[in-house]
């Protein structure tokens, strides 16, 4: 089978291209530094001919509402016109567990917009709604309220993944027939998110110290215990966070 993964040389990407081409099936790597484009359509057309799966787990560079918004619903007319023109049989895109709950961030608006142009589109899919990765639990520790030596985290519940946990995930999707649904992928462990930091604190030897504080918000964003995470049957990924720092973060 072919496999054109927009977004193919970022995190979830270049392991879902490595995935791919391990089972020994045709991919390309598509971002602007292999010459494809989604949002100018630049080389676009070509790489589609003959691909069998769409695999788009390219993410808006600019957190921003507005530019998110741009991000997302040009990059989705872009390819599902030329996916249509390609004849592509199955859509497969990375989305966010939450997403319809988180609507006062206006980067979750953009990725819910996202969602319904691929539904929207005609050309059969697959969404994987992700819960927060593993690699972000740091930039989550410095969204908190910082005050002297410590940072103020909401208490509210998360249930992040290891980012390869994800690709994984993605590589079975796409090799399977479209449902025409969403479905979710999560860590294997459900805590306080102020938990996972304080433990990501102490295991990278940061002295801050991570409190609770229910006023105040996620990245703007007010949450509670369901906001972000998953319903009742997700894939569950097989890493858990105190292995992955291991790993990403070796003593």
């Amino acid at each position: 089978m072919k496999f054109v993964v927009i977004g193919g040389s970022g995190l979830i990407g270049s392991n879902v291209c490595k995935n791919l081409q391990d089972l020994g099936h045709e991919v390309i790597s598509a971002s602007p530094s292999t010459g494809i484009n989604v949002i100018t359509g630049e080389g676009l057309a070509d790489a589609l001919k003959g691909a069998d799966v769409v695999v788009d787990v390219a993410n808006s560079p600019s957190f921003e509402d507005h530019a998110a918004l741009h991000f997302f619903e040009t990059a989705g007319h872009n390819l599902f016109a030329a996916e249509k023109v390609a004849g592509t049989q199955h859509h497969v895109a990375l989305s966010v567990v939450g997403t319809e709950r988180m609507l006062d961030s206006g980067y979750f608006r953009a990725k819910m917009a996202q969602e319904k142009l691929i539904k929207a589109s005609g050309v059969p899919y697959t969404i994987l709604r992700a819960t927060q990765f593993f690699e972000f639990i740091g930039a989550i520790a410095y969204s908190g309220r910082e005050d002297g030596n410590t940072i103020h985290l909401t208490s509210a519940a998360l249930q992040p993944v290891a980012s390869v946990d994800v690709a994984a995930a993605l590589t079975d999707i796409a090799q399977k027939a479209p449902i025409n649904q969403t479905v979710e992928v999560a860590g294997p462990d459900r805590r306080p998110i102020v938990e996972f930091v304080s433990e990501y604190l102490k295991h990278t030897k940061d002295p801050r110290e991570a409190v609770s504080d229910d006023t105040v918000p996620y990245f703007g964003a007010p949450i509670n215990d369901k906001s972000l995470t998953p319903g009742d049957s997700p894939i569950v990924g097989a890493i858990r966070f105190e292995d992955w720092l291991e790993i990403a973060h070796p003593s």
